[in-house]
């Protein structure tokens, strides 16, 4: 069977040094081969308990039932701060409730048919690019980034990548990622507030870059509002979003926070997904072949032909159940629990892994297999209602879920009805996580024109 690839695993013992230096090389690698099979299982470290939680009852407890029992940890956010700020990804209480009944109103169905047009014109701007890299191999997770900056920036400030301000944001964030926020001590340190972070000079620039970039975005935003010249935009609705229950609209701070978790979560996460679906079908063509077949429908910015790609909507779901952009999400308990017959104290971490719980031998069928038809099958329904979750679930889930579901299959669709891609058998790529799931070398795919 032709596998797609997956990360080796660590010893099942190693010592906390050990640890730590494989987590710094990678997230993935860094864990156990039982935490495939495991319904739950305990880490103890000299300053904290942490426990990965694969049961989806368990799950479901922490996610939907009782959800502000277990509020995000500070441990994931202690990396994010300087180029996140206070945004919603790092909020809890009646902070993040605030801030998600502003934000929510922009993302509603009725909007993703508005803002369809400028995701199509950033498809059709890939599509350029591509087709001047015809007969080439290329690294395509470049071309994704690109891509997925381009639709953040057309859909959000109604400006294209090229524009001089959202170029540099987008430069700027690639040197952000190499720098390894994640990596921060107090991720594994339970510090007190005012002990300073010590952040590498690389982090802490680059994140200041990118703020004083997206605040410049911001405030002449505020400028074209104030004066009634502002485009009909998710910023623009965003911005012009009143709290119904205080009355009040985001300050300028408060919007540059929302803006740097829109491109982190906007055009990180969408990139990863499309890169290894161009990948996974390039090394299935007999499923590329058919979506290039069913993408003829495209031809236009019509948002109902959206409906129509529903192949593609299947390898997409696939592409982000084998590689999940964000593989891990950290909550923290408020009380002691009980969770599978263990007691589990006040402030322990609760790891929810969508990598572990996608792959999860008792729960799919054929869990490292790419097979985009499972979704159609009992099974797969089964576990896509108990067992997937790409953006979340419950209240915290992903604001911009739908419009990724919209934005990925349609750049899917769009650049396979011009092009075919074909993998480099000489270069398999490895996926890592530091931010999100990449290729530890890239993913290299030849391109045609069809």
């Amino acid at each position: 069977m032709n596998l797609p690839p997956k990360p080796p695993s660590r010893p099942d013992r190693v010592s906390l040094w050990r640890y730590g230096r494989l987590f710094r090389q990678d997230i993935l690698s860094a864990q156990p081969e039982r935490l495939y099979r495991a319904w739950m299982a305990e880490f103890r470290t000299p300053f904290f308990r942490s426990y990965l939680v694969n049961q989806p009852e368990l799950i479901a407890t922490v996610l939907k039932e009782r959800p502000a029992d277990f509020p995000k940890s500070d441990r994931i956010g202690e990396g994010l701060r300087p180029l996140l700020g206070n945004s919603v990804f790092l909020t809890n209480g009646e902070v993040w409730k605030r801030q998600r009944r502003i934000i929510d109103p922009a993302f509603e169905g009725g909007r993703l048919r508005e803002t369809f047009p400028a995701m199509w014109d950033a498809a059709e701007a890939a599509a350029a690019r591509l087709s001047e890299r015809v007969d080439e191999t290329i690294e395509i997770e470049a071309e994704t980034s690109h891509a997925a900056a381009d639709v953040i920036f057309r859909t959000l400030f109604s400006i294209p990548i090229d524009h001089a301000v959202a170029r540099a944001v987008f430069d700027e964030f690639r040197t952000y990622q190499r720098s390894q926020p994640l990596l921060n001590l107090a991720a594994f340190l339970p510090l007190p507030r005012w002990m300073p972070r010590f952040f590498s000079r690389r982090t802490r620039n680059s994140a200041g870059r990118i703020r004083r970039l997206i605040t410049e975005l911001t405030r002449t935003r505020m400028q074209q509002i104030e004066a009634s010249k502002a485009p009909d935009d998710l910023a623009t609705k965003i911005m012009t979003t009143r709290d119904p229950e205080t009355g009040e609209r985001f300050d300028t701070d408060e919007m540059v926070d929302q803006v740097a978790i829109f491109f982190l979560a906007g055009h990180e996460t969408s990139a990863s997904a499309l890169a290894w679906a161009l990948y996974l079908v390039a090394t299935h063509p007999d499923w590329q072949e058919r979506l290039a077949e069913e993408a003829r429908v495209l031809d236009g910015p019509d948002f109902a032909a959206v409906a129509k790609l529903k192949l593609s909507r299947d390898v997409f779901r696939e592409a982000l159940r084998l590689y999940p952009p964000v593989p891990m999400m950290v909550r923290e308990t408020c009380q002691a629990e009980h969770f599978r017959d263990r007691d589990i104290g006040a402030g322990s971490q609760i790891v929810l892994s969508p990598w572990h719980l996608h792959r999860h031998e008792r729960l799919w069928e054929n869990p490292d297999a790419f097979d985009p038809a499972r979704w159609q099958s009992e099974n797969g329904q089964k576990c896509q209602r108990e067992a997937y979750m790409p953006f979340s679930a419950g209240p915290r889930v992903c604001t911009g879920a739908g419009f990724a579901m919209v934005e990925g299959p349609l750049l899917l669709s769009r650049l396979l009805r011009d092009f075919r891609v074909i993998a480099d058998p000489a270069r398999t790529p490895v996926p890592v996580a530091h931010l999100t799931v990449r290729s530890d070398r890239g993913i290299w795919l030849r391109i045609e024109r069809r």
